[in-house]
């Protein structure tokens, strides 16, 4: 596979950081990597695999015909303006923002989902991630619409504060400490306490009452995996440091039985399955962080429908919902289309 020239913009974020990492451990066959971030952290230096060490270059002034492929999580207002500039320059910009997300024009790729669909960046040089939710959510559905064609999902988030950024993290450890040691609860990041608390806002509020967070789950499953599936999401914000969990109700229009999709998970790239009816049989965040895969447990008939089914989803959100997604991409533009 021929070496290529990456950029990671955003390299000292939560998602950048995991980017290299996973560039590193992957083994992607690299001539050069840059570590692009804005002009604040400049100059500063950041680690690539386990011996080599990067320097911070800025945004505003970085060279992309220097790159093949730009890795981005930087934000996206960020995105925004430097992703068309880059794109322009010829360096393939895979961007985990929101912003270019739902453009016709720019595919929204799960590799393990619609990896045909990456075909499609040549319009405008930009593929997007989608929402660390809705990736690992697709993943565990994809082989069960496969096999009995999805009409409606109903999902409930339980998403760690690293989806929200260091910031965020430092937030919940800040308000721990303070509630042991019975000093003021400080809010910054959140309007309400997240310690020892859960909260069911993530990102803005939008005109029907749900959020942008519940929006983008509905509409990104539509273009991903098929427009005529129906999808109600409420998403949650709760006191774990990595990992998203989810409860998945999903209603199929032709018969299956959990152990069919019980059996069909388990020969599914990308998902583990860990369904065992006893106390240890189910995975949890804890359990999921700095690992690769979508866990699935609690797969069950809901007998309340016709052909349905309830799953608990788990994944690693800076991995498989942000960064590994977005290598893995990467991966498949090298071996298929660079």
């Amino acid at each position: 596979m021929k070496k290529l020239r990456v950029a990671v913009v955003g390299a000292t974020g939560n998602v950048g950081r995991e980017m290299l990492q996973i560039l590193a451990e992957r083994n992607f066959p690299v001539a050069e990597v840059y570590a692009v971030a804005s002009g604040r952290s400049a100059g500063s230096e950041i680690s690539f695999g386990e011996d080599d060490v990067l320097t911070v270059q800025d945004l505003a002034s970085f060279d992309f015909k220097k790159a093949d492929i730009c890795l981005s999580s930087p934000g996206g207002k960020i995105s925004a303006e430097f992703a068309p500039r880059a794109a322009a320059a010829g360096c393939v910009v895979i961007d985990n923002t929101s912003h270019f997300r739902m453009d016709p024009d720019v595919p929204l790729i799960v590799p393990e989902v619609n990896p045909s669909a990456i075909a499609g960046y040549k319009k405008k040089n930009i593929i997007a991630n989608p929402n660390c939710s809705t990736i690992q959510m697709l993943v565990a559905l994809k082989p069960l619409h496969d096999m009995a064609k999805i009409k409606r999902i109903v999902v409930a988030t339980y998403q760690s504060v690293s989806g929200a950024g260091r910031e965020a993290m430092d937030e919940l450890f800040s308000q721990t400490r303070a509630i042991f040691v019975n000093d003021a609860v400080e809010k910054q990041k959140f309007h309400k306490q997240i310690a020892f608390n859960v909260i069911p806002h993530i990102d803005s509020f939008m005109d029907d009452g749900g959020t942008k967070e519940e929006w983008k789950m509905v509409v990104e499953t539509k273009k991903i995996l098929e427009p005529a599936i129906k999808v109600s999401a409420t998403c949650v914000r709760v006191p774990v440091f990595i990992g998203h969990a989810e409860a998945v109700n999903v209603e199929f229009e032709n018969p299956i039985s959990a152990a069919e999709a019980r059996a069909a998970l388990k020969k599914t790239k990308g998902v583990t399955v860990i369904d065992h009816h006893h106390e240890d049989g189910f995975v949890t965040p804890v359990e999921c962080a700095g690992e690769d895969s979508v866990f699935v447990s609690r797969i069950r008939e809901d007998i309340s429908v016709e052909n349905g089914l309830n799953l608990w989803v788990v994944a690693d959100n800076l991995r498989k919902g942000a960064a590994l997604n977005a290598v893995q991409i990467a991966e498949v533009l090298a071996k298929d289309y660079l």
